[in-house]
């Protein structure tokens, strides 16, 4: 039936109206629409959520990922960045140099990714609920979400690097 206030508040109303016509008749489980709907896809809703916190707990490793590879080139380059910074090289050189090296490395990671998931999205197919096969917003905003979380992984380093001094990382061994 429809209402205008809470269905559940005609409840009793609805039961004497249908045991009126037919004593015989059991009336139990009364639930609005809603309820019924969501206790459909109770299931779908918590495989999507699992799903969520799964790719927020991936999106995080892979930050951590990256800034540890960046971290890690920038210490072992260390030296090259002081020579560089003594020869003249000023700190938006310098970001530029290691935050590019970076953009290389998402761009292609991105790259590889879109691919692999155009391949696999009709194997997905089953598990896709209110979006199609193949669909724009998801493969723009993921791939451009990832590209941000790894500029801001590499951001980091690059501004170590660039606050490297010349005659320190000349001495260093």
């Amino acid at each position: 039936m429809r209402a205008k206030v809470d269905p559940l508040t005609l409840a009793e109303a609805v039961k004497r109206a249908v045991w009126k016509v037919d004593p015989e008749q059991s009336v139990f489980d009364i639930q609005t629409m809603e309820q019924r709907v969501l206790n459909t896809i109770w299931q779908q809703r918590l495989a999507g959520a699992l799903f969520a916190l799964f790719a927020g707990l991936a999106l995080a490793l892979a930050a951590v990922g990256i800034y540890g590879v960046m971290s890690y080139a920038v210490s072992q380059r260390t030296r090259e960045i002081g020579v560089r910074m003594a020869l003249g090289a000023q700190v938006p050189d310098v970001l530029k140099m290691v935050l590019g090296e970076g953009l290389k490395l998402t761009l292609t990671g991105v790259a590889i990714g879109l691919i692999a998931a155009l391949a696999m999205a009709q194997l997905m197919k089953s598990l896709l609920y209110g979006v199609g096969v193949i669909d724009p917003l998801t493969f723009a905003v993921a791939p451009a979400l990832l590209a941000a979380t790894a500029m801001v992984a590499c951001w980091i380093p690059a501004r170590r690097a660039a606050r490297t001094d010349p005659l320190t990382a000349l001495r260093f061994d």
